[in-house]
């Protein structure tokens, strides 16, 4: 048997603007996603994935010469299956020749709906059971900027940035002294990332100056001290997304009653998870607002070390 896992994700700086190649900060998830491999000798792949209660939420067969779906429980996500595992084998043609079959079982630590990376650890996973690269299966199998795959493979913070469209990866030491008050809170909602992207892309504005002043705010963000200057920080890149997609920013939108500190988005905007600053009162704040899930930095970001 085979064993593998990736990191689930948080895009701390620089959601949208990382497409254009601002330098941005990468937060590995302590939540994950495994996959496991076993020989069956039936020359049928049998997949099945779990969710983090345990329960089966995809199963599907499917022939292991041409990936052809002989059974699914969802064609939908038996198309996009058989898509990753058509272009890992393109990348390295003898991936799944060599065997009569094989077993695959995949389980998610996180709900499906948290928005932490449920594709990108399984791209992840499935590129390193091939043996391959696993930014060139993401831009093979889908698009997107990479950050999330640099986050599965890595177990420390990072930054990221796509420099002539290549990903340039760094490990760094960021785990605030304020983190005790840093709250992570889901929304209650996925938010459809192609949606989000497909917004910025539309909007016209001055691409360079974005790249510029989130680069900038990141860098101030890894050296930041001070959970003052952290704030303004969140503000100042808050500010400057709600001005190029043209819609109020989170707190402005549903929190603009919240004293106790800042509020940012993370991803596209509207959905998936918030960052909140604050203190000992802000977990009741939010459960008082009908957002029932706020995970301190502590329990959600893998440490510098």
């Amino acid at each position: 048997m085979k064993e593998f896992y990736s990191n689930g994700k948080l895009l701390l700086t620089g959601e949208y603007a990382v497409l254009d190649g601002a330098l941005s900060l990468g937060l590995p998830t302590k939540y994950g996603q495994h996959l496991k491999v076993s020989e069956n000798h039936t020359q049928q792949i049998i997949w099945k994935s779990l969710d983090d209660r345990g329960n089966v939420w995809f199963e599907g067969i499917f022939e292991t010469n041409s990936l052809r779906e002989i059974a699914s429980s969802d064609t939908d996500i038996s198309r996009i299956l058989a898509k990753i595992l058509t272009e890992a084998n393109t990348l390295n043609t003898s991936f799944l020749k060599n065997t009569g079959g094989c077993t695959v079982e995949t389980k998610l630590n996180f709900p499906r709906d948290w928005g932490l990376g449920s594709s990108s650890t399984l791209i992840n996973n499935v590129a390193q059971w091939a043996n391959i690269d696993a930014y060139t299966l993401l831009r093979n199998a889908f698009s997107g900027s990479g950050y999330d795959v640099a986050c599965a493979k890595h177990d420390t913070p990072i930054t990221y940035q796509l420099i002539n469209s290549e990903p340039i990866v760094e490990k760094i030491a960021f785990y605030p002294s304020f983190r005790d008050s840093l709250f992570f809170v889901y929304l209650n909602k996925k938010q459809n990332s192609r949606e989000g992207i497909a917004k910025y892309k539309n909007q016209a504005f001055d691409t360079k100056k974005l790249v510029t002043t989130i680069s900038e705010i990141t860098s101030k963000v890894i050296l930041c001290k001070e959970l003052s200057e952290f704030e303004e920080l969140m503000l100042k890149h808050e500010k400057s997304l709600s001005q190029i997609l043209n819609i109020p920013n989170i707190k402005e939108s549903l929190f603009s009653d919240y004293q106790d500190g800042a509020i940012k988005s993370l991803g596209a905007w509207g959905g998936d998870f918030i960052l909140a600053t604050g203190n000992e009162k802000t977990p009741e704040y939010f459960k008082s607002k009908g957002f029932m899930t706020i995970v301190p930095y502590s329990e959600m970001i893998l440490p510098s070390w």
